[in-house]
């Protein structure tokens, strides 16, 4: 009884954790400026069941991509026996779940099975990162101490849980044995491996036992250990998916004093509305992230380190300073220094781990505190990163956005834009030619012909 009271506990403490976290993590969100998404529920439905939940633009990449299907499943599926064990440890059952005879045995066959795959797929990903280290797994600037340890500690937290696991059900199994009893449910990997302990009762019980609680509280501390790691999109990828743009990619969004500037020119009978008493003028573009909207914000916390946006970015393949990656790792950065932090921890600021971020000026801002001009300027508005995302992250909107404050906010654009602006503004064209003049190319064709 008192076991069970400690357990009941237990769980309590790591999810009221866990949910304090998160409160903090959707604190830092609503940080953003408002942003209406609304409506289309079918067409937001299936990208969720497709992306999300089915994993759809992963397999543009199949290796990996089977890979990481066969941890995704296995941690759905498994988490039926985390169901079992907890209801075991509240009421003092053992494995109470069995009365649904060969659906019980079908699903622990399955649980052993994919544990084994999740333990080599585990093993395959450590390997690709620390042995033949995947170039997008490792190289970048923002791909430092703490984004390769985080990769590691959850890879290495998954096998030991999956250890723990096989060490219950092997032992729970020679128990059985050792009694002439027979163990409900199908144990395939586990049965393979049954002699491994030995036969001596007392050391099988401190090993099902010491199995069972490293398993159960494992999970709680994995659970806990999410919001400050790149996994947390193991929960945000399923509404960052749903909250995903639906507009074609090409499509910018606009600010809407300047249409309302806009249409008052092209029409003196139109009138701008009024802003509310007491509401600032809306700020061109973003400077830092509460000038980004909730939904980008989101993204910040839905981004899995994965590299592939930054792998496929025409101007980081030609040297370029720009990484799409780097600027979404920096915007969750600059938001839990300038909002709370999800742990008692803070390992997402891995320029704390003895590695001090290269900054163009002192300016606590995302924009030239985190993310430079440069970089900003090197992107092509191409959508690679957008389109190559498999959790539909937008890396674009926020680069436009701090690009956008450069130019209306400090008319910061490199030259060239500025000749542009120029020319726009007197000529009506991007061109340095006089409007008088735009038409002398027809002229002189029209006479060359004439004279031919």
């Amino acid at each position: 009884m008192v076991s069970n009271i400690i357990f009941l506990l237990v769980v309590i403490a790591g999810i009221g954790l866990f949910v304090w976290q998160v409160r903090k993590i959707r604190k830092n969100i609503n940080l953003g400026r408002a942003k209406n998404i609304a409506g289309n529920a079918s067409e937001r439905l299936n990208k969720l069941l497709l992306v999300a939940f089915g994993q759809q633009k992963m397999f543009k990449r199949p290796w990996p991509a089977l890979l990481h299907a066969v941890v995704y499943v296995g941690f759905l599926v498994i988490n039926i026996e985390v169901l079992e064990i907890l209801i075991d440890g509240i009421f003092g059952t053992h494995r109470v779940l069995r009365f649904l005879g060969p659906v019980y045995s079908a699903l622990m066959g399955v649980n052993e099975i994919l544990a084994f795959l999740v333990i080599i797929a585990c093993v395959i990903f450590l390997a690709r990162r620390n042995i033949t280290k995947v170039p997008r797994l490792t190289r970048g600037p923002e791909m430092r101490a703490w984004p390769r340890l985080d990769a590691n500690i959850i890879l290495v937290v998954e096998i030991v849980l999956m250890l723990a696991l096989f060490a219950f059900n092997i032992a729970d199994l020679k128990i059985y044995e050792q009694r002439g009893e027979e163990l409900a449910g199908s144990f395939p990997i586990s049965q393979l491996f049954i002699n491994i302990f030995g036969s001596d009762v007392a050391t099988l019980e401190v090993i099902r036992t010491a199995g069972w609680w490293i398993h159960i509280l494992g999970i709680l501390a994995f659970l806990n250990y999410l919001p400050s790691s790149k996994h947390f999109h193991i929960i945000m990828s399923f509404p960052n998916v749903y909250y995903s743009r639906l507009e074609p990619k090409g499509q910018f969004t606009t600010n809407e004093s300047i249409t309302h500037e806009i249409k008052a020119m092209l029409d003196p009978s139109y009138q701008v509305p009024v802003l509310p008493a007491g509401t600032e003028p809306q700020k061109f573009g973003a400077k830092d992230v509460e000038d980004l909207t909730w939904k980008q914000l989101m993204d910040a916390y839905t981004c899995t380190e994965c590299g592939r946006c930054t792998d496929v970015c025409p101007a980081n393949i030609t040297g370029k300073l720009l990484s799409p990656r780097k600027i979404i790792m920096d915007t969750r950065d600059r938001l839990e220094e300038k909002g709370e932090h999800p742990a008692i921890f803070r390992p997402n600021h891995y320029q704390e781990q003895g590695e001090e971020r290269v900054k163009t000026t002192e300016e606590k801002t995302l924009l030239r505190g985190y993310v430079t001009p440069e970089e900003l300027w090197a992107c092509t508005t191409c959508n690679a990163c957008v389109e190559a995302c498999p959790v539909n992250i937008d890396q674009l909107s926020s680069i436009m956005d701090m690009r956008r404050y450069l130019v209306l906010e400090e008319s910061a654009a490199p030259n060239a834009l500025n000749s542009m602006f120029t020319n726009i503004e007197n000529n009506g064209a991007p061109w340095a030619f006089s409007p008088s003049d735009r038409l002398n190319w027809a002229d002189n064709l029209f006479l060359n012909e004439k004279s031919s």
